[in-house]
């Protein structure tokens, strides 16, 4: 139990700015001053210890305080770290009342502090990174899991068009844009000849599910990219929209569902711990999303061949030097792995 709740510290929380992450603060409060009304220093900024894709800030003042996002310095991926689209989405929502931080203003003047960045802001509430939830109490782990997949089916029944995303997404097959999308990322970051990696380039684009639905996709709806209330079990803010956009609902759900194969709730004693089950899981999103379960397994080879793609990308952020966090070698490291798992559920879903 005390491993979780050490693994809930150690990436919770804040550090001082990390010498290549360190901007102009004094240029920053002058544009803070100008663009977001109400906003008064003196400015404190110290930096978030989670996250290691675009570093995020928080900002002190005496009145009250922001969260800052910003792409990264350097050498960055085409379409990678937009952080105008994080913006953009978080503000349609959160007019909705979805739960989301409240978007104050982007910059995409780059001469501010040396890269574009968005100003949200600070929402106070509990972080939980592993998944068993050991500082819950057995009632407590029912509700915030019930909480976070009925958050996610409210997400996907709104209507793009309505909430003023109509432009958020290209139109045509999600998946077959997305397998296309970590290919070319995959390839601008390689690093070594992976063979399960070739096998599922060439047979995920033969063998896409038709799509039905179109939805806002938040891309990496997992627990801990969500603030809890700091006391009740439900979901105060969804983070880290970096990689959303209009898609397949189905690419959401099946990843949520994934996390019930993944270390932390696999093999775990969920009936102990009073954790949805994934056909229980399953049953919460479909009753609100009034949807079907589709046959698993070519969804959960692409999720896998997603994340192979995201963590290639991170090898070669480590190999340009650009990447922002110390968990990123270990995150290099699982794209073997995540590409061998992707491929036998690829054989699964009948691939030879």
């Amino acid at each position: 139990m005390a491993d979780g709740v050490r693994k809930d510290e150690e990436f919770s929380g804040t550090k001082p700015v990390e010498e290549r992450h360190r901007i102009d603060e004094i240029s920053l409060d002058r544009w803070l001053k100008g663009n977001i009304e109400g906003y008064e220093g003196p400015l404190t900024v110290v930096q978030f210890k989670g996250g290691q894709s675009n570093p995020t800030y928080r900002l002190d003042t005496p009145g009250r305080s922001y969260v800052m996002r910003r792409k990264p310095f350097g050498k960055l991926l085409p379409s990678a770290h937009a952080v105008d689209r994080e913006f953009k989405v978080i503000a349609a929502l959160s007019k909705q009342g979805f739960p989301v931080a409240t978007a104050y203003a982007l910059c995409t003047d780059d001469n501010v502090i040396g890269s574009a960045f968005y100003i949200m802001s600070m929402e106070e509430g509990r972080v939980f990174w592993d998944p068993m939830l050991p500082s819950q109490t057995p009632e407590a782990r029912r509700e915030i899991f019930k909480s976070k997949i009925e958050t996610l089916a409210r997400l996907h029944n709104y209507d793009p068009s309505a909430i003023g995303l109509s432009d958020f997404g290209k139109p045509g097959n999600y998946f077959a844009r997305q397998v296309d999308r970590w290919t070319k990322q995959y390839r601008a970051s390689e690093t070594q000849h992976i063979p399960e990696v070739e096998k599922l380039i060439e047979w995920l684009p033969r063998t896409l599910p038709e799509q039905k639905r179109v939805s806002v996709v938040h891309g990496d709806y997992r627990l801990d990219n969500m603030i809890f209330h700091p006391t009740e079990p439900r979901v105060k803010a969804v983070l880290d929209w970096e990689l959303s956009t209009l898609g397949d609902p189905m690419a959401d759900f099946t990843y949520l569902l994934m996390q019930w194969t993944m270390p932390g709730l696999a093999g775990a004693d969920l009936k102990a711990l009073n954790i949805p089950s994934m056909d229980e899981a399953a049953q919460i999103y479909c009753n609100i999303a009034g949807t079907g379960v589709p046959d698993l397994n070519w969804y959960f080879s692409y999720n896998l061949f997603r994340l192979a793609g995201i963590t290639q990308g991170i090898a070669g952020r480590i190999r340009d030097g650009t990447a922002a966090n110390a968990k990123a070698m270990e995150s290099a490291k699982r794209t073997v792995p995540l590409a061998k798992a992707s491929w036998e559920y690829a054989q699964k879903a009948g691939a030879v």
